[in-house]
């Protein structure tokens, strides 16, 4: 047995499949008994064996960082979990090797609690009924009420163009992105301060004096422009837009 060392402490309780052996030891430093039995109380084999019951040993190395300049983290604490599955480990370092036990700890328990997760995920958690899979799955056939398939119907041809890199389906017209809000009127001078507020360089409102749906964006330097929309009864055709008038 090396310097350091402790005797394995076999632990198990009722249910579980292995006994847990603790090993605690110090890595060129002593580990005193009050410390060895702090551990034996600090890591609750219950709590961990109800998360994983396939837990055989457990290592703890306590080491000490020399320096000086580190005494807010001289105590550093390794702990290392070996089962069934993969080896977890958790580290960490304080100005205490008991408050570094407390964090290595809880770095464990909370990976243990991961690893639980993801192998509970992976047995069955989100397995799909028969039911459930024709509209789940693509190209699955589907089944009818009385468990007979059902004829796939071929879907509608749909034309597609391509405008540069994208492909537009059907006869038009092209909308990148549609947006609606809901703003109550305002002032240019309030427009002009949300404009800001978002960073964008221009910003549409409703004037609160004409009523109408305006721009205000920004020119040049600190120079803004306006534009206001109205409507002209006497039009009998729609007009082909205001937006060339940014670049004014």
């Amino acid at each position: 047995m090396r310097k350091g060392d402790a005797p394995q402490l076999k632990r198990g309780y009722p249910g579980t499949e292995f006994c847990v052996d603790i090993v605690v030891k110090g890595r060129k430093t002593e580990v005193p008994e009050r410390f060895r039995k702090h551990v034996a109380e600090k890591l609750n084999l219950e709590k961990i064996q109800k998360i994983d019951a396939k837990v055989m040993s457990l290592d703890v190395e306590v080491s000490k960082e020399p320096n000086p300049r580190q005494a807010d983290r001289s105590d550093r604490v390794e702990i290392t979990l070996r089962s069934r599955g993969p080896v977890i480990r958790a580290e960490a370092s304080a100005g205490d090797p008991y408050a570094a036990l407390d964090l290595a700890t809880g770095k464990l328990e909370a990976r243990l609690r991961r690893q639980h997760d993801k192998r509970h995920t992976r047995r069955g958690n989100g397995r799909l009924s028969a039911a459930e899979v024709g509209a789940a799955v693509p190209g699955a056939a589907a089944i009818n009420g009385n468990g007979l398939l059902v004829a796939e119907e071929a879907p509608p041809t749909i034309p597609t163009t391509r405008i540069g890199p994208l492909e537009v389906q059907g006869e038009g017209p092209l909308v990148v992105r549609e947006k609606t809000h809901v703003a109550a009127p305002m002032s240019l001078d309030q427009a002009l301060y949300e404009m800001e507020l978002v960073g964008h360089d221009f910003y549409l409102y409703v004037d609160s004096e004409t009523k109408e749906p305006s721009v205000v964006y920004r020119r040049h330097a600190y120079d803004y422009g306006v534009i206001r929309l109205t409507t002209d009864p006497l039009a009998e055709t729609e007009a082909g837009g205001a937006g060339g008038a940014l670049g004014g």
